[in-house]
């Protein structure tokens, strides 16, 4: 996303930022953040606020203390005013509506990074942003891994072949060098994946080739292990060869951070931004 992209996104995010007098407390309007956030109809939004309803249920917080219902008055074109429902939110409800949205969408993208952390220094978003990208790609990479299992055990193939199939897959991305000699040359423990010691660009990577696998494995009815790791194979090869035409050589990228690592720490925040982003106050106290 682009730095003026974001810049835009952020002085949106902040013209719509709600204060309590005399409290310090920020909060939003739901119907507020529909438009910034890709919802064009009310009740779809709604869906995705009762999402996040369930999701802060879920960790073990209460939701009254984040999500509060309210009813506005709006003025009509006639003149006339008509009262709607909307919904108090606090900088922590918003980041869990953020959480359950798309991230390939940019709103969304830069809304789960924009309520995650309490400053709204420009810089500190885009690193958020990038560290979402990767934790993103990781978890893209890790459903369509888990479709390829399911696929090729249904044409005949155990979890060994599995490993077998993808390591053969892994050497074709890295220009010959095995799963295990990719972990060598990264320092990663055997027991580890190797994709969460890779950049976001590889796993983005291996994720297109393992999609396409998965399409051709479906599309073709391929059955056994030698069909299916020659597609495999075919795959990688292409994806490494669109990325060489780039001037991109996967093997040759630095590894980064253990996603473990980066997951634990984005729980930690959030446990963090649920204390720091305050409570709601009653509904007699309503604005």
């Amino acid at each position: 996303m682009k730095t003026e992209t974001i810049q835009k996104l952020q002085n949106q995010f902040d013209s719509l930022i709600q204060r309590i007098p005399n409290e310090d407390l920020e909060f939003w309007f739901a119907r507020d953040l529909m438009a910034p956030f890709g919802y064009v109809r009310w009740e779809n939004f709604q869906t995705a606020v009762r999402r996040a309803v369930e999701s802060c249920k879920t960790t073990g917080y209460d939701p009254d203390n984040h999500f509060r219902g309210v009813t506005k008055m709006v003025r009509l074109g006639s003149g006339a005013e008509r009262a709607i429902e909307d919904f108090m939110l606090t900088r922590y409800a918003c980041y869990l509506i953020a959480q359950n949205g798309d991230p390939r969408k940019e709103p969304i993208a830069f809304a789960q990074s924009y309520f995650a952390i309490q400053t709204r220094k420009q810089e500190l978003i885009e690193d958020r942003m990038r560290l979402q990208a990767r934790l993103d790609a990781r978890e893209r990479l890790r459903e369509s891994e888990k479709t390829l299992s399911q696929n090729i055990y249904e044409r005949g193939v155990d979890d060994a072949g599995f490993g077998r199939i993808r390591s053969k897959g892994d050497a074709a991305l890295f220009g010959g060098y095995t799963t295990q000699v990719m972990k060598d040359k990264y320092g990663i423990t055997k027991t580890r994946p190797l994709a969460d010691f890779l950049p976001t660009l590889t796993i983005a990577a291996k994720h297109l080739a393992t999609e396409m696998t998965n399409h051709n494995v479906q599309q073709d009815d391929l059955r056994g292990e030698p069909a299916i790791t020659g597609e495999h194979i075919q795959n990688n090869t292409s994806v490494r060869d669109m990325l060489g035409q780039r001037g991109i050589q996967p093997e040759k990228l630095p590894p980064e951070e253990d996603i473990k690592k980066l997951e634990r720490h984005v729980k930690s925040d959030e446990k963090k931004l649920e204390k720091q982003s305050g409570r709601l106050p009653e509904p007699k106290d309503e604005v």
